[in-house]
């Protein structure tokens, strides 16, 4: 069966294609591909933490970061925040079933980065000093 343009249009539509700069599923890698999404995530495995603990497991998160990060981890159904009221209040977080199914990729590729530095080292110095030599 041939398909008129506009019903290949309309077939494409059905599918989500992340080259596309609309597309909903290349805004959501946008999100969970950022460092902190990343450093948040693997610093939830273990369970709840509070917010003030995270900042403490990821050195270099402002407070403005980190609470983003969790905002947008919240939005997307990745981490569930747990506020208690008590003086001051506490505010707990945890990653959902769907957060925890994403840190499985998150650990291959953190395992990936760390069985490749090296040799990604010495590629960024040749790199480097190939295009010192030639400038």
């Amino acid at each position: 069966m041939t398909l008129t343009a506009e019903e290949k249009r309309q077939k494409a539509r059905k599918h989500y294609n992340a080259s596309l700069d609309l597309c909903p599923a290349r805004q959501l890698l946008e999100a969970i591909s950022s460092k902190w999404v990343t450093l948040v995530m693997l610093a939830l495995e273990d369970g709840q933490q509070r917010h003030s603990d995270l900042r403490k497991l990821i050195p270099g998160a402002s407070q403005k970061m980190l609470t983003s990060t969790l905002r947008s981890l919240e939005r997307d159904g990745l981490v569930l925040r747990h506020v208690t009221v008590s003086v001051p209040i506490r505010t707990d977080y945890e990653l959902t079933p769907r957060g925890r199914s994403l840190l499985r990729i998150i650990f291959e590729m953190k395992e990936w980065a760390e069985e490749h530095m090296d040799d990604v080292a010495a590629s960024r110095l040749e790199h480097d000093r190939h295009r010192l030599a030639f400038n």
